[in-house]
């Protein structure tokens, strides 16, 4: 089996990007997964064409998409995507759509299909802070997410796709008034790989537990 790993590189004033350096420390096989790694660029519609074009040639069983959450304490796995981009700051490449929806033939909204709960239960496990995530924002994650989860809807039902945030690492808080939350960037990896295993163990159908946080 294989997942597609993407993160986003830096944006926003940020040198770094923590979900990129993460996901470059990602182990290459998990389970069952042969790990396949790709760098999306933080872009309006080219993030959803440089990934729609990597699930056409890699041709994965999962998708899952990594993200900053610059603010948050915990790795978020996220449960819904809005068809608006809605930017409050410029993209990489210096777009600011306002109000503007994603896809004019898409569902107001698209689920994730990657077992989300098992996702968070298997982050705790492994002694980190984990939560589920009711908004994905309207930014470019957002978009990306919906971007992702509208292609597999469209063209390939049988690939499982979502995305999932993570905060911030030490050296991007540093300096910043007030100090934001972060998280050391080894945990973050064993957090994404702890998520990624539980993707594996729960292939067919999440867990039942309660849970959701909102942002």
């Amino acid at each position: 089996m294989k997942l597609l790993l993407t993160a986003f590189d830096p944006f926003g004033g940020d040198a770094i990007n923590p979900a990129l350096e993460a996901v470059k420390l990602v182990a290459d096989k998990i389970g069952r997964f042969d790990i396949v790694k790709l760098e999306v660029p933080t872009v309006f519609r080219k993030s959803i064409d440089t990934v729609a074009k990597a699930i056409e040639e890699e041709k994965p069983d999962v998708v899952l998409c990594i993200g900053q959450a610059g603010g948050r304490f915990e790795i978020t796995p996220e449960r819904v995507a809005i068809n608006v981009d809605d930017a409050r700051i410029k993209d990489n490449e210096g777009n600011q759509p306002i109000d503007i929806k994603i896809f004019e033939d898409g569902e107001n909204a698209y689920f994730t299909t990657l077992p989300i709960k098992a996702m968070v239960e298997a982050i705790r496990e492994a002694n980190l802070p984990a939560a589920v995530s009711n908004t994905a924002g309207t930014f470019v994650c957002n978009h990306l997410m919906y971007g992702v989860l509208y292609t597999l809807a469209k063209k390939y039902p049988h690939i499982k796709g979502g995305f999932t945030h993570v905060p911030f690492i030490p050296a991007q808080v540093a300096r910043r008034t007030p100090v934001a939350p972060y998280m050391a960037l080894e945990d973050i990896k064993r957090g994404l790989e702890a998520a990624i295993s539980a993707i594996d163990k729960n292939f067919e159908a999440d867990i039942n537990v309660n849970g959701g946080k909102e942002f």
